[in-house]
């Protein structure tokens, strides 16, 4: 299992080892041990499955205060995945980045808790499984619109497929609650 920092230091690309062959394939995607080396050190309290059609682009979503970190992958198709700094006093604040996450590279992306998460699906149907260490909590829910032109997302599709919440979704610097680096 591989770490790799990205051009946010706290977002990182995970590229599992994988074993295959003739019937098959292994694939570990989460060893606590591997994870507390690399410094990721909160455990993970809720698995969530989401199927999606081409062109759906979800997000971007957080919770505040309740801040999910999340471990992504696509273990069906393909996906473009944005993590972005939403923390109003780190560094990067308002940057972002984004990884395609596919069934073929098999990698995966750690979202820290006071990110934005979203993706868009790029096949013609992605499965995707993350991991998140808080629990959902709709009451602590929002969306930043995927568009906003401060964020400047090249996201890879035109026209998405979005729900009523991401398309009423506001801009960053509309938002009245932010999370802070002290978000656990």
């Amino acid at each position: 299992m591989e770490f790799i920092s990205t051009d946010i230091p706290d977002v990182l690309v995970i590229e599992p080892k994988m074993f295959g062959d003739k019937r098959g394939f292994l694939k570990e995607i989460y060893n606590v041990e591997r994870f507390t080396k690399a410094g990721l050190t909160q455990p993970f309290l809720q698995d969530n499955y989401t199927r999606s059609v081409k062109g759906t682009l979800r997000g971007l979503h957080f919770q505040h205060p309740r801040a999910q970190g999340k471990l992504v992958q696509a273990v069906f198709g393909s996906i473009w995945d944005v993590a972005v700094d939403i923390r109003s006093d780190s560094p990067s604040f308002g940057r972002w980045v984004g990884v395609l996450l596919s069934e073929e590279n098999g990698r995966q992306l750690w979202v820290p808790p006071g990110f934005a998460h979203g993706f868009c699906v790029l096949s013609e149907q992605a499965d995707i499984i993350y991991k998140c260490t808080d629990l959902y909590a709709p009451e602590c829910e929002y969306s930043i619109s995927w568009n906003d032109p401060e964020l400047n997302i090249r996201w890879p599709l035109e026209n998405p497929i979005l729900s009523p919440r991401d398309t009423n979704a506001k801009r960053l610097a509309n938002m009245a609650v932010l999370p802070t680096m002290a978000c656990p």
